[in-house]
């Protein structure tokens, strides 16, 4: 009995490296459009990024406007995937840039992706855009989905240069997301305990390191979470927990009732709070208030209902 354990455990441990690396990887998905659909102009740049790599974008250039958004999206996806937020932010007046992370759309592959790396890409990116566009980079805000979202609150927690935060359904631990992904394989706890510093060894950080839930702690620029009541992947209630961790005023938390994960269509129906919210912190120019028409805001750390 004792020698069968053994060997199912050498057998757990021989197969988890292959089994979290085939797991955890990451899909590509290469664009086949363009910012061209939509009838903008555009430029199709490479980004130098750490290891050597380099990251595909695009630069959506808005006339006069000082203000920049840098758009990250999130696991699996691509920068064209996020265009139907992105389109109507660069009509409302701002210069954009979007691109792929590693492993993602058109950019270079590496070993792994994980989130850390996601926000190195978002720093490569600020970087270039400091390089390339000095003038424009003096308000830079940030609008991340997902697992992008959970590497623009860790990247504005180390760099007090990013004015402004949308976070668009992010976890609140990576470790409980992990979790989730491997519960329907009704493994031993120890087994899912395993995996998950097998991966901290990976990545080489603790997950409590970089969990939004923590990082939202060190974020002092304004931060608006949106996230759908109705996100099966990752609970409305994520959203709640990192709102409550914030500790000055400019966290408010939109919930839209209907979204999932993945509803774009849904949370677009809500861009003109997007639009106030970056018009307030300055990112977008003048503007001190919300627009009544999509929702409230309570004082404080704020919180919001969309309409349905």
């Amino acid at each position: 009995m004792t020698m069968t354990l053994t060997f199912v455990a050498l057998l757990i441990l021989t197969a988890l490296p292959l089994g979290v690396h085939l797991g955890f990887r990451a899909p590509r998905i290469r664009e086949t459009g363009s910012p061209a659909d939509h009838g903008l102009v555009y430029e199709a740049i490479w980004i130098p990024t750490v290891r050597g790599r380099r990251l595909y974008g695009w630069w959506l250039p808005a006339d006069s406007a000082q203000g920049i958004l840098v758009v990250v999206h999130g696991w699996g996806s691509n920068a064209e995937l996020m265009l139907p937020l992105a389109v109507p932010l660069r009509r409302a007046g701002l210069n954009l840039l979007l691109f792929d992370a590693r492993n993602h759309g058109r950019s270079d592959a590496d070993s792994f992706s994980s989130l850390p790396r996601f926000a190195e890409d978002l720093g490569a990116a600020l970087i270039w855009l400091k390089h390339r566009h000095p003038r424009r980079s003096a308000r830079v805000a940030v609008l991340g989905h997902s697992v992008g979202a959970g590497a623009a609150l860790f990247a504005a927690s180390r760099d007090r240069d990013i004015a402004a935060v949308i976070s668009i359904a992010a976890f609140a631990h990576p470790a409980e997301v992990t979790a989730r992904y491997l519960a329907p394989l009704h493994l031993p706890k120890w087994v899912t305990t395993l995996v998950i510093r097998y991966v901290e060894w990976v990545i080489g950080h603790r997950f409590d390191t970089i969990a939004p839930v923590r990082s939202i702690r060190q974020v002092a620029c304004p931060v608006l979470l949106v996230h759908g009541q109705a996100d099966t992947l990752v609970p409305v209630e994520d959203a709640r927990r990192i709102l409550a961790q914030a500790q000055g005023q400019g966290a408010r938390l939109l919930e839209v009732p209907g979204a999932g994960h993945d509803s774009v269509e849904r949370i677009e129906d809500h861009l003109d709070a997007m639009v106030a919210f970056l018009r307030e912190t300055g990112v977008l120019g003048p503007g001190t208030a919300y627009p009544g028409s999509g929702w409230v805001a309570i004082r404080g750390p704020q919180v919001a209902m969309a309409k349905k």
